[in-house]
């Protein structure tokens, strides 16, 4: 029995480095110079077989040797990166997300420039009918209109501002029934 003890407890003193995932998922021993053990803990197994699955264990190792020891930690989080748009895109890759990220940035402009010119005939049509009030104002001095009525602050869209409506009965009353 105590030669059992004695056993289990050599055992333990040897194994206290836990394998990383790659060298789990690849049935080898994982020493301490693993080389993937700082990048892939074990408990990112699914991390590891992405990676492992479109570039290969013997490819990731080559390319993280390749990189200056203080730039392999951003270098394995673009490999796993790289890895895991491969596998949603084969075809495209990462570069599928980057152009759908552009042409959804194109979009949005072409959409903001029309906001803005909608946002420019809005105020013109605006001015258009200020005029109109100041000139049936004028014509008939009855109900006293002036330009600080309709100044409720403004707010800027793009490179124009826009006052709030002075025309918006949104606002609820006690008394309108």
């Amino acid at each position: 029995m105590a030669l059992k003890q004695m056993g289990s407890e050599k055992v333990s003193r040897t194994r206290t480095h836990q394998p990383c995932a790659a060298c789990k998922m690849l049935r080898r021993r994982c020493d301490n110079n693993c080389v993937l053990a700082p990048y892939f803990p074990i408990d990112e197994m699914g991390k590891f077989a992405c990676v492992h699955k479109v570039f290969g264990a013997s490819n990731v190792i080559k390319m993280i040797q390749m990189v200056e020891e203080t730039k392999r930690e951003d270098a394995v989080k673009a490999i796993v990166y790289e890895a895991t748009a491969r596998l949603r895109d084969p075809v495209y890759g990462s570069a599928g997300a980057t152009f759908h990220l552009h042409k959804m940035v194109q979009d949005l402009k072409v959409e903001l420039e029309s906001i803005q010119t909608q946002v420019a005939a809005l105020q013109e049509q605006r001015n258009q009918l200020l005029g109109i009030l100041m000139n049936v104002h004028h014509q008939d001095p009855v109900f006293p209109i002036n330009e600080s009525m309709f100044d409720c602050g403004g707010f800027s869209v793009g490179d124009g501002s826009l006052a709030c409506d002075p025309f918006d009965f949104s606002m609820e009353c006690d008394w309108i029934l």
